[in-house]
């Protein structure tokens, strides 16, 4: 949001009343808002501790508000910028001036500066240079009767290469075009017929030779679908598709009617010779310079529209992954599954550190599965583990199911819990600088088993070392504007991490650079000065931390928490700045602060009116009642343990109508991957995740939800799983695509027979007339 900085207070003003408007939120909240923004109050900070002067906007408006602040700017300093640009040309009309301040909207903005744009040379501006303007002119009046050779002939001229009565009417013909096509009103009629009648219109390239490449994008063979019905997933797919050279596509309106349209617009006596001209030039217009130019606006547009959607799934998919609930702090053991080169473990204590380390052969030969036991039980015994973590990746189901049989032989499955964890992204934290400095020594794949069993304990502590695109919950994530995927998903783990909160005296230094406030450099200053200080006893310790200033202790020390530190409120979401109102009820009580935390019978007492003043309204003071009751309270959900079948390992050993259990690891538009343990994810399709019409996958499931399954089908060879979770399945259905790459491929793509081709422009052209009359 760097162009909030430069706004203004009246700028502010202004944008307040429509972004109020459009948001359908009060005035005052958005004008406090954008205030704060302006100021570089962080979101987190803004949507936890600001809600009176927002009006309680959460993190999506508070972004919402800035985002549109910002665009209204841009388009602002973009009007000024054309604006001068017509003055000084001394091209500006009283007309134009208030259109262009009226305007209010990018494309009109742009289709009225076009005519004034700099351009290279034109048919147009060479026809202009011929002094064919003024036949252009007497064409498009068409007021005179004469027949076209008759208005021609005074305009030819060989000293400036107008050889003939015919090169005349093609040079005016050509000043006509192109003033069609830069008329605002007509390309807005253009572009919005392209968007609201278009079609969507994929073939294969004639001359793809790749067919074992392209087969995966047959669907788009000969597809079309309406511009304003296709699903992000089909667009970006098909744009795919022709990156990849096995299809092109365009967007198709009926030519007829829209050049009838046009002829409206600017042919007023059709049965003249000049009305006949006019007719000529609006069909060139339209065919050589409108439809090519507004063709790579609407393809723009749908690029724009299909990132914008895969962009808010990952986001969504991101949030909801990183939301896991936590196993919490127990002492687990990671398992990072192979065959040939043997498993990993990682022992870790119940704060996350690495404790004990080995590789052992749970499958085959047998006296290496002896010896790999004894390990493991040794670790169980000596660390006291509580639970194991085990990746999906390779030879994990067998990796699971050794480990299950060893703690049933000795008895200890119920005190040792097994969870198959999603090591998506493990193999990227592991070669990362980020994992080389926390241990130098330490081989990739042993680090990869320590990420492993951390993500049980806290997936989100852990998540965030990892660049969110490697973490496989997207659509179409290496197709979209990096640079905006990039800050969404940073957006994102701010808002978690903010959410969650973040333990002062044992968080990572990638953990801490997402706490609002903070950043990369004040992170390690923090985690430094921890080294080196020892653990912080409370949050005013962070003055003493360097480069940590006034402002950024006001944006950050909410969301930190320290354990058992001097003061218990140091433990919870309570701001430093409202310790004397909390100070303010324990008095009221007669008790003092310590006594007031987590005592339900005292806080029920408390009147909260009586606390209201003109800093702190209801709002806080309600935030701050809850924190009392739930002192440093997590808000993910419960921990739930996923269980899959024994029987089941391979996709071979699935069979229709198979009740499962498994995880949902990525929700796209078109329904949900779910892992079963059999090293491939089944498809969920969304017309199979509920009894009822499900219009969005994220209302019924998200990432990280263990559920209840129904195979469908299974295609052995492709490996494709097709499941449902309908109380009542059609099994042997097809289920929309069962399995394919993971949120890559669409499928189920919609067919229609190949339209027919359009006729021509029926109007009479003047010019093709004067073009045969020359020829004979």
């Amino acid at each position: 949001m760097e162009s909030l900085k430069k706004l203004t207070e009246d700028q502010i003003q202004r944008y307040a009343d429509r972004i109020a408007q459009e948001l359908n939120h009060s005035r005052a909240g958005v004008v406090n808002t954008l205030r704060l923004l302006v100021e570089e109050s962080t979101v987190p900070f803004i949507a936890r501790y600001r809600k009176e002067m927002t009006g309680g906007l959460d993190e999506v408006g508070i972004r919402a508000a800035g985002d549109r602040a910002e665009d209204l700017y841009e388009l602002e300093t973009r009007k000024a910028s054309i604006i001068k640009t017509i003055e000084e040309l001394g091209k500006m009309t009283p007309e134009l001036l208030k259109a262009l301040v009226a305007c209010e909207d990018r494309a009109r903005l742009e289709d009225l500066y076009l005519p004034y744009r700099p351009k290279r040379k034109t048919r147009a501006s060479i026809a202009r240079e011929k002094g064919l303007e003024p036949l252009a002119d007497l064409i498009q009046a068409q007021d005179d009767a004469r027949g076209l050779e008759e208005l021609a002939a005074p305009f030819v001229n060989a000293e400036l290469g107008v050889e003939s009565p015919l090169a005349a009417l093609q040079g005016a013909n050509d000043i006509l075009a192109e003033r069609v096509s830069e008329n605002a009103d007509a390309r807005a009629f253009l572009r919005q017929r392209l968007l609201d009648q278009g079609e969507v219109v994929s073939r294969r390239r004639p001359l793809d030779e790749k067919h074992d490449e392209a087969a995966r994008f047959q669907d788009y063979f000969d597809f079309r679908e309406s511009v304003a019905k296709i699903p992000s997933h089909r667009m970006l797919a098909i744009r795919r598709g022709e990156k990849l050279e096995h299809l092109s596509y365009e967007v198709e309106i009926d030519r007829k009617a829209a050049l009838d349209e046009l002829a409206r617009r600017f042919v007023t006596k059709p049965n003249t010779p000049a009305g006949q001209a006019m007719a000529a030039a609006t069909t060139d217009a339209y065919d050589r310079l409108m439809m090519p130019s507004l063709q790579v606006e609407v393809r723009g547009i749908l690029r724009q529209r299909a990132e914008d959607a895969a962009i808010d799934v990952f986001k969504q998919n991101l949030g909801n992954l990183l939301l896991s609930a936590p196993a919490g702090s127990l002492r687990v053991m990671g398992l990072d599954p192979g065959f040939r080169t043997g498993c990993k473990v990682a022992v870790i204590d119940d704060t996350g550190k690495l404790v004990a380390h080995d590789t052992i052969y749970p499958v085959e030969p047998q006296e290496r599965v002896r010896e790999s036991e004894s390990t493991l039980i040794d670790f169980i015994t000596r660390f006291h583990i509580q639970a194991i973590a085990v990746g999906n990746g390779t030879a994990s189901r067998e990796t699971e199911s050794f480990a299950r049989a060893m703690l049933a032989r000795r008895g200890i499955a119920e005190q040792v819990r097994v969870a198959m964890v999603n090591e998506s992204g493990a193999s990227v934290y592991s070669a990362s600088d980020l994992a080389r400095e926390e241990f130098p020594d330490l081989d990739v794949s042993i680090r990869g088993a320590v990420s492993i069993a951390r993500r049980l304990q806290d997936p989100l502590a852990e998540l965030v070392k990892i660049d969110p695109k490697s973490i496989g919950v997207g659509q179409y994530q290496h197709d979209v504007d990096q640079r905006k995927l990039g800050k969404s998903l940073e957006d994102v783990l701010e808002d978690c991490v903010n959410k969650v909160g973040v333990d002062l005296n044992t968080a990572s230094t990638r953990l801490l650079t997402y706490v609002a406030g903070l950043g990369p450099s004040l992170a390690k200053a923090i985690v430094d000065h921890r080294n080196l200080q020892g653990a912080f006893r409370k949050r005013d310790d962070l003055v003493g931390v360097r480069g940590l200033g006034p402002r950024a202790f006001e944006q950050a020390a909410g969301f930190l928490r320290i354990r058992n530190g001097d003061n218990p409120l140091d433990a919870t979401s309570v701001h430093p700045e409202s310790y004397p109102i909390v100070e303010e009820m324990a008095q009221k009580l007669g008790v003092d602060v310590p006594a007031l935390v987590s005592n339900k019978d005292l806080i029920a007492k408390l009147q909260l009116e009586q606390f209201v003043s003109d800093q702190v309204g209801l709002p806080t003071l309600l935030d701050i009642r809850d924190e009392l009751l739930r002192p440093g309270r997590d808000p993910r959900a419960e921990f739930k343990w996923a269980t899959y079948r024994d029987d089941v390992r391979t996709v071979a050993d699935l069979e229709p109508d198979m009740q499962l259990e498994g995880t949902v690891t990525n929700v796209t538009a078109f329904g949900a991957f779910v892992d079963i343990g059999v090293h491939q994810d089944g498809l969920v399709h969304i017309s199979e995740l509920a009894d009822s019409f499900v219009k969005d996958p994220h209302s019924v499931v998200s990432v990280g939800q263990v559920v209840n399954v129904t195979v469908l089908t299974v295609d052995t060879a492709r490996e494709r799983i097709g499941l449902s979770m309908r109380s009542k399945p059609n099994v042997g259905a097809k289920s929309g695509g069962g399995g394919a790459a993971r949120g890559e491929h669409g499928g189920g793509a919609r067919r229609q027979e190949k339209a027919a081709p359009q006729a021509p422009h029926p109007g009479l052209s003047g010019l093709a007339a004067l073009k045969d009359k020359f020829r004979k």
